[in-house]
């Protein structure tokens, strides 16, 4: 089926973000106390919605680790609130886990003018959709972002990426949309019901994507290594504190002190993995860097090797 037609077909479909919430019919009525207890009772829903996509969330994390040891991407697609929180987990992947850059990028309808603004029409854009994956390869991992999943210019993304060969995901608050079954490989259908206030899917569908999200990139770069046991050590430091986390982290994981842990990060010219690895097994920094290098960069699998 092509972009249009199956725009054309969810058009009408109406989404669970969009009906009336009977909790909260008088919330405009209430003292303030009362209002932010109807948002949290709501708000509480998010995890178990979450929850219960695991097993197919999990078949995209494997997909995009996959991928991304093929030297492939990962993609965002999303409009409005769904875009921004595409955009700020791409964004937030670098400095976390030294992910180089272009590895997992995000696409949001209308360009970065309308990250800080509403542009009227451009979530509408379906051929939009289809040019802004025109560099999607086969292979890559394309998750679409629409709370309603029935967003054109998401759609137009996923019909594009699809005819490429990509794998591709649909992210919507909607289990009965039919791009769901028609657009992607994959819905991660996330039953978070009616918002507090109708339609304002920057509460609880925008709060489960973004769990949603995180929860892929973070396991994805789990899987790849950029991580030792729950640590960051794939970090970048951009700024005085990451530095000091940086130290910090050394001290947990190996167990010396401070200073000794600063001075080999120094001497590792900054790289935590290879002052991690020379830290626990005792060998120059040299050999701490060869064993990662032939490692493909993970800590625990360097950490196996003869590096004597």
């Amino acid at each position: 089926m092509t972009a249009g037609g199956l725009s054309q077909r969810v058009a009408s479909v109406s989404s669970p973000t969009e009906e009336r919430n009977p909790s909260t019919l008088d919330i405009d009525m209430l003292p303030t106390l009362e209002v932010l207890r109807l948002i949290n009772a709501e708000d509480e829903r998010v995890p178990a919605a979450v929850a219960a996509v695991l097993p197919q969330l999990a078949l995209v994390v494997d997909r995009a680790v996959d991928a991304m040891r093929d030297g492939l991407r990962i993609h965002y697609f999303g409009a409005g609130t769904s875009g921004r929180v595409g955009v700020q987990d791409a964004a937030e992947l670098m400095p976390t886990f030294a992910l180089e850059p272009g590895r997992v990028v995000a696409h949001h309808a209308g360009g970065t003018e309308a990250l800080v603004a509403a542009l009227e029409d451009v979530e509408d854009d379906e051929a939009a959709g289809w040019r802004d994956a025109v560099d999607v390869e086969a292979g890559d991992v394309v998750v679409g972002l629409a709370a309603s999943g029935r967003t054109p210019y998401v759609l137009g993304a996923l019909a594009r990426a699809r005819t490429a060969g990509a794998f591709t995901v649909l992210v919507s608050a909607n289990p009965g949309a039919a791009a769901g079954a028609e657009g992607g490989d994959v819905h991660l259908a996330l039953d978070t019901g009616p918002e507090v206030i109708a339609g304002s899917t920057r509460m609880k569908a925008a709060t489960a994507q973004k769990i949603v999200l995180h929860s892929l990139s973070t396991a994805v770069m789990v899987r790849l290594g950029r991580t030792y046991s729950n640590l960051m050590v794939g970090m970048v430091a951009t700024n005085a504190k990451l530095r000091g986390r940086m130290v910090a982290i050394l001290v947990e994981a190996s167990g010396q002190d401070v200073d000794h842990c600063a001075a080999v990060l120094a001497e590792a010219e900054g790289d935590v993995k290879v002052a991690l690895v020379a830290l626990l097994s005792d060998v120059p920094i040299e050999s701490a860097r060869a064993a990662l290098e032939q490692a493909d960069g993970v800590v625990r699998a360097a950490l196996t090797r003869d590096l004597n």
